[in-house]
C-alpha cells in the first residue's frame, strides 16, 4: 500500500481540486483498491453543475464507474485476494429496513451510494466494503471494465422489462445509458430501434448497427408503425428524461406493452394515462442494479457483446479532471469519458 494517494475533490462551482492525501487502509470487512479507470457519469455531471451540493457537500471525491486491482484486504474478508482485478457495485445498504428484509437491498430506505454519499473512486486508492466487490475474469482490459457499472444498469432495466426474443423494442434517448440498454436488449433477442435528437449520437447508434430515428426529422410513432406493421413496440425504455420522451413512450407502445422508466426526471412529467387504460400498458420503475445484474454485465463485457471501444470516446489523466469535465460538458459527440488513474493503457 502506498503512503500517499492522489485524489480529486469536488469543491463546488464547477471546480475540482487534485490533492495529495494519506492513503486509507482497510478496516475489518473492507478492501482497498488501486483504481485504474473511473468513468464520468450523468450523476457526476449533476454534481459538477452544483445540483447535488446539499447531498455531497463541497469536499467530496466523486466517481463510481470504476475498475482496479485489490491492494489490501482488512480482517474478516473472504473471497477477495490482493492482486485481483475487480469492480465495485457502489451500494451500501443497512440490512435492516423493510426493503432490505424483503430482499431488495438495492432499494434500501437508508441506501448509501458510494461516490455520492461517501467518497468515491476518483483517487489512487479507494477503500470500500468487501461485499461491494466483484472479481473480473483474467485478461479483461481495465478500461473496458470501467463500463461494467453502467452496463449493469442496462442489464437491470432489460431484466425488469421481461423482454422476450423477437419482440420490438424502442429506446428513447441515445446517450450512454440508452446505447447500453439497446446493446443489452439486442443481446437478449430484441429488435431494437433508438430514438435520438442529437445527430452525432444517432450516427454512433447506427454505427453500432441499430435502426435509428431522429424524432425532430421524422414522426417517431409513424416510423414505429411502419417498422412493426402498425403493432407498435412490446418494450419501450424511456431514457431521455424529457417530456417529449414521455409523450413518445405511450405513442409507440403496442397493446400490453411494458414501458421501463430508466431516466431520472428533474420535474414531474405529464403522462398520458388514458393510453395505459386503452392499451393495458405497464409502467415499470428501474433503479440501479442487483448483484446478478453486475455478474451479467461482467459476462457481456468479457464476451465482447458490448462495443466498449466505441462507447469510450475519450480518456484523460486524473491530473486533468477539471479539463475533462469541462470538455464533456460542452461536447456534442462524447458518450463515455474515462479518467485514467492507473491501469493498462
Amino acid at each position: 500500500m502506498p503512503a500517499d494517494s492522489i485524489a480529486a475533490f469536488y469543491r463546488g462551482n464547477k471546480h475540482f481540486a487534485v490533492e495529495t492525501v494519506a492513503a486509507a487502509t482497510p478496516g475489518p470487512g473492507e478492501v482497498a483498491i488501486r483504481i485504474a479507470y473511473c468513468g464520468i457519469c450523468g450523476t457526476d455531471m449533476h454534481v459538477y453543475h452544483g445540483n447535488m451540493d446539499a447531498r455531497v457537500g463541497l469536499n467530496r471525491i466523486v466517481g463510481h464507474e470504476m475498475s482496479g486491482t485489490v491492494a489490501a484486504v482488512g480482517a474478516d474478508v473472504d473471497g477477495v485476494v490482493v492482486g485481483e482485478d475487480v469492480v465495485v457495485r457502489p451500494l451500501d445498504s443497512c440490512g435492516a429496513c423493510p426493503a432490505c428484509v424483503a430482499g431488495h437491498r438495492h432499494l434500501c430506505h437508508k441506501l448509501k451510494f458510494l461516490g455520492l454519499d461517501t467518497d468515491g473512486a476518483m483517487q489512487d486508492v479507494w477503500v470500500v466494503p468487501a461485499h461491494t466487490v466483484h472479481r473480473l475474469p483474467e485478461g479483461m482490459k481495465l478500461d473496458h471494465a470501467a463500463l461494467i457499472e453502467p452496463v449493469a444498469v442496462a442489464c437491470h432495466d432489460v431484466r425488469l422489462s421481461g423482454l422476450r426474443a423477437g419482440e420490438d423494442v424502442v429506446v428513447i434517448g441515445g446517450g450512454p445509458i440508452g446505447v447500453l440498454v439497446a446493446m443489452v436488449a439486442r443481446e437478449a433477442g430484441g429488435k431494437v430501434m433508438i430514438s435520438e435528437v442529437n445527430p452525432n449520437r444517432l450516427s454512433i447508434a447506427r454505427k453500432l448497427g441499430f435502426d435509428g430515428v431522429n424524432p425532430i426529422e421524422e414522426d417517431l410513432a409513424a416510423a414505429i408503425d411502419t417498422r412493426t406493421g402498425g403493432k407498435g413496440a412490446e418494450v419501450v425504455f424511456e431514457v431521455s428524461g424529457t417530456q417529449p420522451g414521455v409523450d413518445a413512450m405511450t405513442a409507440v407502445a403496442a397493446t400490453r406493452a411494458r414501458i421501463v422508466m430508466v431516466a431520472i426526471h428533474a420535474t414531474k412529467p405529464q403522462i398520458d394515462l388514458f393510453q395505459f387504460f386503452w392499451r393495458e400498458l405497464k409502467l415499470i420503475g428501474a433503479r440501479v442494479y442487483e448483484p446478478e445484474d453486475y455478474e451479467q454485465a461482467i459476462a457481456l463485457v468479457a464476451a465482447g457483446a458490448i462495443d466498449a471501444d466505441t462507447i469510450i470516446t475519450d480518456v484523460s489523466p486524473l491530473a486533468d479532471i477539471q479539463k475533462a469535465f469541462e470538455a464533456l460538458d460542452r461536447s456534442p459527440t462524447a458518450l463515455k469519458s474515462l479518467i485514467r488513474i492507473g491501469g493498462d493503457a
